[in-house]
Formats: structure tokens, sequence, C-alpha cells
């Protein structure tokens, strides 16, 4: 309590952590609110990192969730720059590095999540780089304006965002992956080797099935070699092989952890007081039925929302579908749902004229959608995957049958 008034402890300076803050004082918080971060900036938007701020289209200030003097006007104890070292759940308190206390009636964590390193002989060498900051763009966009060759480790969304990116910058871009296409645990084979040819067609050489047995150089990086004896040379190298939540904040406060914060439908963790939201929450969905975690920046915007209204005592349950996007080469992805297997494909619309949906369904139930060029029809199908009611396949096929009746009916 700060003078009779609640307070709430945000951690993580981030999307999910801003749009709380932001939500707790729209919706008529007026306790006292602290949002620590480790980064230098308040909260800022992602997704132009490995895009149009990497390429130098638009400046990082455009990326704030809000202006920086929000906060200011808004009476949030903004604390940038500094490190949160544990939640004692005992004494119910934020403890920072340096040893200050904040005592806390409710605290989010929204700490997000880590890159996953690279183990291998040469991973040291100056020249490689991973992408998560503002500052990780910097470097990679400076490497990038002195070099000529890239190779980029990891086919997902950053992997191939990235791969785009240097490629309109003029680079030589190869790609490692170990699946068999791109973002094959998201979209599948017959959907990843899509985006496969879009790239290829744009000058971007992939090498897949194969994984990094090490890196080579003096002291920076010249060359990347496979587990197959693929010696690719470079003068820099991007890494985006996913994240790890990052949990150490409550490894020791008793909270349950499964793959990050295991929270329920609302956002509360096993320990009264304590919620999470975003990258590192593994949040019970009650639209699909298990426990789900997700990396994207929708689902960061809007449950970093729900559970500040949840602190706020609104008893909101969080059952948004999960929306995402990305830009490559000028062609739109979009997806919703959650469909970690599957056991049909069903498409609409043309593969080869890059203007299709495909929904995977499980058990006949429409699990999940993705498109190119259909960014329409995907938003519609969201409908869809929230009637978890079998749908025709014939109509899910036919580009004459509109999908907002096919969901009125499933619903």
């Amino acid at each position: 309590m700060d003078g009779g008034r609640p307070t709430h402890v945000v951690i993580g300076a981030n999307l999910a952590g801003g749009s709380a803050v932001v939500t707790m004082r729209s919706e008529g918080f007026d306790g006292r609110i602290v949002l620590v971060g480790e980064e230098a900036h308040p909260p800022y938007e992602r997704p132009p990192l490995s895009k149009e701020y990497l390429r130098g289209e638009t400046s990082f200030e455009k990326s704030f969730l809000v202006a920086p003097s929000w906060y200011i006007e808004n009476d949030v104890d903004l604390r940038l720059g500094t490190r949160c070292h544990r939640v004692d759940v005992n004494g119910r308190a934020v403890e920072l590095d340096g040893g200050e206390r904040i005592a806390y009636d409710a605290v989010l964590v929204a700490t997000g999540g880590r890159n996953r390193r690279l183990r291998v002989p040469g991973a040291d060498l100056e020249g490689i780089f991973e992408l998560r900051t503002r500052e990780d763009a910097d470097h990679i966009r400076e490497a990038a304006s002195q070099g000529r060759r890239a190779v980029v480790v990891g086919a997902g969304f950053i992997g191939t965002e990235v791969a785009a990116s240097l490629r309109d910058l003029g680079l030589e871009v190869a790609v490692v992956e170990l699946f068999d296409a791109p973002l094959v645990r998201v979209l599948g084979s017959r959907v990843g080797r899509v985006l496969e040819g879009i790239h290829r067609d744009r000058g971007v050489r992939f090498h897949f099935s194969q994984v990094v047995a090490r890196f080579e150089g003096h002291r920076r990086v010249e060359r990347v070699v496979t587990d197959r004896g693929t010696s690719l040379d470079c003068d820099f190298v991007v890494v985006g092989v996913g994240i790890e939540p990052s949990v150490d904040v409550v490894r020791d406060s008793g909270l349950r952890l499964e793959n990050g914060i295991a929270v329920d439908a609302r956002c509360r963790s096993s320990v009264e007081g304590i919620y999470a939201a975003g990258d590192v929450a593994n949040h019970q969905h009650p639209l699909f039925g298990a426990s789900v975690r997700v990396e994207h920046w929708d689902n960061a915007l809007k449950q970093g929302a729900a559970a500040a209204r949840n602190m706020i005592g609104r008893e909101e349950v969080f059952d948004d579908p999960h929306w995402f996007w990305s830009d490559q080469f000028g062609v739109n992805i979009q997806y919703v749902g959650h469909a970690p297997t599957w056991d049909e494909l069903v498409v609409r619309g043309s593969i080869p004229d890059l203007s299709f949906v495909a929904f995977y369904l499980k058990d006949g139930l429409v699990v999940a959608a993705a498109g190119l060029g259909r960014g329409k029809d995907v938003r519609r199908a969201a409908a869809l995957v929230r009637a978890r009611r079998p749908i025709d396949r014939r109509s899910l096929r036919d580009d004459e049958v509109d999908l907002r009746k096919l969901a009125v009916g499933a619903a």
C-alpha cells in the first residue's frame, strides 16, 4: 500500500507490460503503478525491428506504445534500465537489483523471453547477432551496411523476416534451417514451401534439414559450417532459433512453472496476487482446452490488457483465438487460431497465385487458418475457430461461400 492506495507492480516494460499499465489507468485504477523494465526505452512494438526499422524505413520513436510523456502525465512510476531481482511472495514485495523493495498488492510478470543461444564452437565470435531489442536491430543494420553476405540461422518468423529485409537491402542471404521448409511447426510443410518459393524467387538460398555445427573465423565470424558439411562464407550471422520464457524473477517464489508461468483463464498464477501475460505466460485457454504460450504482438497487447482488468477486479476470461501476421517481400501472411497438430488441411483459393486460405482441421473442427493475401478471410475465420463445430469441407473450399455465413451457421 502507498498512503492507503493499492500498489500494482508490472515487471517488464514491454508491449504486454505497457498494455497492462495503459489499461489500468484508462479503466479507472487510481492506485500506485510501478513499471519496471531492463531496457532503457519505454514500451515499444517489436515487429518493426525485423522489418521497417531494420531496413531504415521508419524511426524507432514511431514504435512506442504511447508517447513517453504519457507515463508522467498518468502518474506511472517508470523504472527503466532497472532489473527486478525477485518477487518475495511471503513478504509481498518486489525486490530490485541493488536491494530496493517495493511492497505490492498485485504483480504482473511480463518478462517476455530470452533468445535461445547456439552452444557450438565459435559461437562467441564477433559478428554473430540475435534480434530482440532495438540495440540488436541497430547492430544488424550496421553490419548490413558494411557487409554483403549474411547467414541467417533459423527459418521461423524472425529468421524469415530478417532474411527478407537483408535481401531487400541488397545482401546475399543464406538460411540454415532444421526442418524441411520455413515455419513448419506453425504452417506445416505444404504452406511453408509457398513461403520458401517467395524467398527463393528473390534470391534467398535455403539449406534445410541442417543445423550449425560450428562457426569459423579469426576473432570475427567468416563462415558457418553445418552438420552436413555445408560451408557458407559470410560477413555476419543472425541467429533466430526461438526464445525461452524468462522466469528468473519467480523461479524460487513457489509459482507453478511449466513452459513459462502457468496461469489460468484469468491470467492468474498459482500464487494469489501474481499474474502473468505475454511471452512468459502459459495460459490455460478455455477455447482450446489446453495450456497455450503465444509469442506474438497481438497476444501481448490483448493479454496484457486482460490481465490488468483482472488485477483491478474485472474477473475477465481471456479466450482470444490468437491472430498474428508477417510481411515478407511485400507478401502479407496472416494466421488465426492454435494448431500444434492437425489431421487435415483444406485450401480455399489459389496457392500458385499466392491468394489462398488454408484451414487446419483437427477431428473435423477448424482449429486454425493461415492465409496469403487474404487477411480479411483469415480474420473472418476466427469465428470458425471459436465455433468449435464441424464445418462442411466443400463450403470451406468454395470461394463463393461467405465465411461469415459459415461462421454464423457453425455458431
